[in-house]
């Protein structure tokens, strides 16, 4: 009686030590969840999170509030998420420029989010286009790099800031065309976007989003858009791939991600109701809206795109030597 008695009570405290995992993902969520947003209200980033937030909320049936922590490119929220408990109330929406291109531009021995975050899913991509003054004398990409080669350093090329992903997108086509062009960095995409549709600079690339009304104005001259695959909002504008460069991909990014010892249960919650979200046709739409594709991915599959992705900036900002502002 007394072995079947202790017997009992062994099994009852495995299970005890057992169960709080699973009982934490029967629950999860029971009360309001938190998604960082690493750059200040009002960006794309916010607004991509805000559109996901709402729909998310419903389908968790807990409100998910969006937290703005700017700050070292999009580092300081990243490293938010880095260092919250790991209950799956918090987690972040990075860009490509805090998930990957900060590692490199703003190296910090204390964060690496490849190893100090767990990556959910990819949740949109925003094409980068290339454009130029209509004063520019350059149709087509061909010619802007035949004009660029046969006066080097004379034109110009717009950035929303030194290491952005329009600068890094600039970098990689001068790089893999054998072009020099002049860098002209901003402090945001709209002062830049100002001088050049006043000709004080030449070319840039930017979120399609941003430049779509003045390429349908006339405004600006688009002669590429730096994804893999055409855009739907102008689908007769070839690829930077098309065109004969096949590494010239710039797409700006965003992806999910949260303390790195999740649980599984609770990260498997967590990643279905985002897949769930991005998979609405309204959350499609809005994001279409802002210039954004939806999209979800496997844990496992953005987890390597993201480290493909820091190898692959982490490249272009050596050949650059291109410094944080």
């Amino acid at each position: 009686m007394m072995k079947v008695l202790i017997r009992g009570l062994i099994l009852s405290a495995a299970m005890a030590l057992a169960s709080p995992s699973g009982h934490a993902a029967d629950v999860y969520p029971s009360r309001a969840i938190k998604m960082v947003v690493p750059f200040a209200s009002g960006g794309p980033a916010d607004a991509i999170a805000r559109t996901l937030a709402d729909k998310l909320g419903g389908i968790l049936k807990q409100p998910v509030i969006v937290d703005n922590r700017p700050g070292a490119g999009g580092v300081t929220g990243m490293k938010t998420v880095a260092k919250s408990p790991a209950d799956g109330y918090t987690f972040g929406i990075g860009s490509a420029g805090a998930l990957a291109i900060s590692v490199s531009l703003q190296p910090d021995p204390t964060y690496d989010p490849r190893t100090d975050l767990l990556a959910l899913t990819l949740a949109a991509s925003v094409p980068e286009l290339f454009v130029v003054n209509p004063n520019v004398p350059a149709k087509t990409l061909a010619e802007f790099i035949a004009l660029a080669k046969a006066k080097p350093g004379s034109l110009t090329v717009a950035s929303s800031g030194a290491g952005s992903m329009p600068h890094l997108a600039a970098e990689l086509l001068q790089q893999y065309a054998g072009i020099q062009l002049v860098h002209v960095p901003y402090r945001g995409a709209a002062p830049a976007v100002t001088d050049l549709l006043g000709g004080q600079v030449d070319a840039m690339f930017m979120d399609i989003a941003v430049l779509l009304p003045h390429v349908q104005a006339g405004r600006m001259r688009a002669l590429a858009i730096g994804s893999p695959e055409r855009s739907a909002m102008l689908p007769d504008l070839p690829t930077t791939a098309e065109l004969g460069f096949p590494k010239v991909v710039a797409d700006n990014w965003y992806g999910i991600v949260a303390p790195r010892n999740l649980p599984q249960p609770i990260a498997d919650k967590l990643h279905a109701a985002l897949v769930e979200t991005l998979a609405l046709p309204d959350v499609k739409a809005k994001l279409a809206q802002q210039g954004a594709v939806a999209s979800s991915t496997t844990p496992a599959a953005f987890a390597a795109f993201l480290a493909s992705e820091v190898d692959k900036w982490a490249e272009v900002v050596k050949a650059a030597n291109i410094k944080p502002e």
